[in-house]
């Protein structure tokens, strides 16, 4: 086929731009490309682990209506799979939350704490770690191990400050010292003003008499 002069001098020019650009843009298009394929491909990942972690969660919950030793070992092989193969997912904070509670009402504390310690260490879900603080506090107290647990509710975020304080005073009368938690306790019931759980504190006040 013939060309003109004018369709050959085009012709050369987009020959002349290919060359110094042609690299480049097929460069460009294998990174865009490569960019849509790693996103669906993360995407997919995310999706996976989620429902990977949503299943052990789920059998996790299951273990914790049954008895006996069988029943605890299975929460504690679910926790620690979620600990070490999902740690960032939102099933693992809240199955941990589980677990150590099933395994405190067990009276496996030490079980309960070392869900608790790496919920507060390595939780993505920070909303969770003051209740973790709270509830690791009083396995600790259960324990006499006083000093660590004063220093668990020692800082109170703000939504958490009635029952930090009311933990401290916790402790605080199991140590001896009435004077400290009857003062605990009455930061903690005008922290909470009308919630029901201030009246249960105003017992705990009342029950120190004249401390």
């Amino acid at each position: 086929m013939a060309y003109d002069l004018e369709e050959q001098e085009k012709l050369d020019a987009l020959r002349a731009w290919w060359d110094r650009y042609g690299t480049l843009c097929a460069a460009l298009l294998f990174v865009a490309v490569a960019a849509v394929v790693g996103w669906r491909g993360w995407q997919w990942y995310q999706g996976h682990q989620a429902a990977q972690a949503m299943s052990y969660f789920e059998a996790l919950e299951t273990a914790t209506g049954e008895q006996g030793s069988d029943a605890v070992a299975r929460i504690k092989a679910a926790s620690e799979t979620l600990r070490s193969e999902f740690p960032k997912t939102g099933y693992t904070s809240r199955g941990l939350l589980v677990a150590a509670d099933a395994l405190q009402a067990r009276h496996d504390l030490d079980g309960a704490r070392t869900q608790l310690e790496w919920l507060i260490k390595n939780s993505p879900d920070t909303a969770l770690v003051p209740l973790a603080k709270l509830r690791l506090a009083g396995i600790l107290l259960e324990q006499k191990q006083y000093d660590p647990a004063l220093a668990l509710v020692k800082d109170a975020p703000a939504s958490f400050a009635g029952l930090f304080a009311d933990r401290r005073g916790d402790i605080l009368a199991a140590q001896g010292k009435k004077a400290e938690a009857k003062a605990a306790w009455e930061a903690a019931r005008k922290s909470l003003g009308t919630d029901p759980v201030a009246q249960i504190i105003q017992l705990k006040i009342d029950a120190l008499g004249g401390a």
